[in-house]
């Protein structure tokens, strides 16, 4: 949409054109501090994939313990997200993303010291929630600091920065056990590397403005106002905080904000719907067991230990580049087609992967080269469409009082069906070998029905124009 219209928003409320000012390089600072969050989401979850190898020798434990140090992260993610939701509603997005950013440096440094199995458990729990906690609460954060003509590549910069610190821990990871590998504790120095964007996220947060439509959510309009002046032009700001009051005020009528006005509401309970949907297939993808897993995946496929750690450098980059890529186009498109396309493109991949793996012999000295294509195609067509579309759509599509609570539980199941696959994935692949590829398949399928019938359309518009729209229509259909 062109930044030099005039849009008509929730209420009738006439927003101005963008335009140019010292105001969108200050908007550009809030992100690039923000989104450090994504990054140590990225790399806290990454890191393992080429570090766990050295950490089941050195702690001499068991295939099941081994899906504990992955598992364990994510339950903690899923608690963080779920609760995490409900403390920045109360206590602001901003001072959230502070005290996160103390767990994260926590949670690093009890890692790199953990002499003991039970110890390295409790600081990857401890690492979980801070991840859970910034899954739900920076996205919310740019995508309410952000104009709506920017808001889907400003939120998308946060799962960049997420993908990018999953390559930052498989190229860290591939220096060091390549150089370093013969270190029985060399897996402490790829952990230590998330202490450092724990700081810039901590002091950087600082000097950062609280999200100004939460400040409107709990009253403070003038505040609001003033912050929202800093990122937009003066007759813009104004008429931004006119229609976030409109809707808030709304709201207070309503008195939503409780789960028990939430499940009471047709149209707010097909919102949670929409939310459970896009998280469960987002993860249903198996795109972290790649993430987590990669490396032992590339060494079944036919590759040695320092040649999968260094080819899972690929997976890495078919994750940046094609994010990058997204950034430039997701506004320009709608996010219903590039989110149906995202999931065509990756069961394809997945059938190819299965097909691959199942009926080339091992011996074949091209199965693992053309494993390791369809693997780096899925991960590109996920990353570039699935993977930005699913958290800037969460953080859209619900109602402004209620948003940290939706999101949160909706966070809760994506982290809770990512700890359930990354559980069973490696014994899935014992079993069934790359047939388990077959499965991610079949679930492509039944997510393609799901978001054809179910996925609403948030480009375009602002949140709440969006909000007021969808619950019109909805409770139309529903008298």
């Amino acid at each position: 949409m062109s930044q030099s219209a005039t849009t008509v928003g929730a209420g009738g409320t006439q927003l101005p054109p963008l335009g140019r000012g010292r105001y969108n390089r200050r908007l550009g600072l809030v992100a690039v501090i923000a989104t450090f969050g994504g990054l140590l989401f990225g790399y806290d979850t990454g890191v393992l994939n080429g570090a766990l190898s050295f950490m089941v020798d050195y702690f001499e434990i068991t295939p099941m313990q081994e899906g504990f140090i992955t598992s364990i992260l994510l339950v903690g993610a899923a608690i963080g997200a779920f609760f995490g939701g409900r403390i920045s509603d109360r206590y602001g997005r901003r001072s959230f993303i502070i005290v996160l950013a103390v767990l994260f440096f926590i949670g690093a440094l009890g890692c790199v010291f953990a002499y003991e199995f039970w110890v390295l458990l409790v600081f990857r729990f401890v690492l979980g929630l801070a991840v859970g906690g910034a899954s739900v609460t920076v996205p919310v954060y740019l995508a309410e600091v952000a104009p709506f003509e920017k808001r889907g590549s400003l939120v998308s910069r946060n799962e960049l920065m997420i993908v990018t610190g999953q390559f930052l821990a498989f190229l860290i990871n591939a220096i060091i056990g390549n150089v370093w590998g013969s270190n029985p504790e060399v897996w402490r120095f790829m952990l230590a590397v998330a202490v450092l964007p724990a700081f810039v996220l901590f002091f950087g947060m600082l000097r950062m403005p609280e999200s100004p439509r939460w400040l409107v959510s709990k009253g403070h309009d003038e505040e609001a106002e003033s912050v929202l002046r800093t990122m937009r032009s003066e007759q813009r700001a104004a008429a931004e905080i006119a229609e976030v009051k409109y809707l808030a005020e709304q709201e207070r009528q309503e008195k939503l904000g409780s789960w028990r006005e939430i499940l009471s509401q047709p149209w707010t309970r097909k919102l949670l719907l929409i939310g459970f949907g896009i998280a469960f297939f987002q993860q249903l993808t198996g795109i972290n067991s790649m993430m987590y897993y990669g490396t032992q995946v590339l060494e079944q496929a036919g590759f040695d230990r320092n040649a999968a750690l260094s080819f899972n450098v690929l997976n890495g980059l078919a994750s940046v580049v094609p994010m990058i890529i997204a950034l430039y186009v997701i506004n320009r498109v709608s996010r219903r087609a590039m989110m149906l396309t995202g999931f065509i493109g990756t069961t394809t991949a997945h059938i190819g992967v299965g097909l691959v793996g199942i009926w080339m012999p091992e011996d074949s000295t091209l199965r693992p080269w053309l494993l390791l294509v369809f693997i780096v195609v899925f991960i590109a067509v996920m990353q570039g469409t699935i993977g930005p579309l699913s958290w800037l759509m969460i953080s859209e599509i619900f109602p402004l009082r209620m948003r940290g609570i939706m999101i949160g539980a909706s966070a809760m199941v994506l982290w809770l069906t990512n700890a359930a696959i990354s559980l069973v994935f490696p014994s899935l692949v014992a079993a069934l070998g790359f047939g388990t590829f077959l499965l991610f398949a079949v679930v492509g399928f039944l997510a393609i029905a799901f978001m054809a019938k179910y996925l609403p359309e948030t480009g375009g518009r602002s949140l709440e124009e969006f909000e007021e729209t969808f619950k019109t229509e909805n409770l139309r259909v529903d008298r």
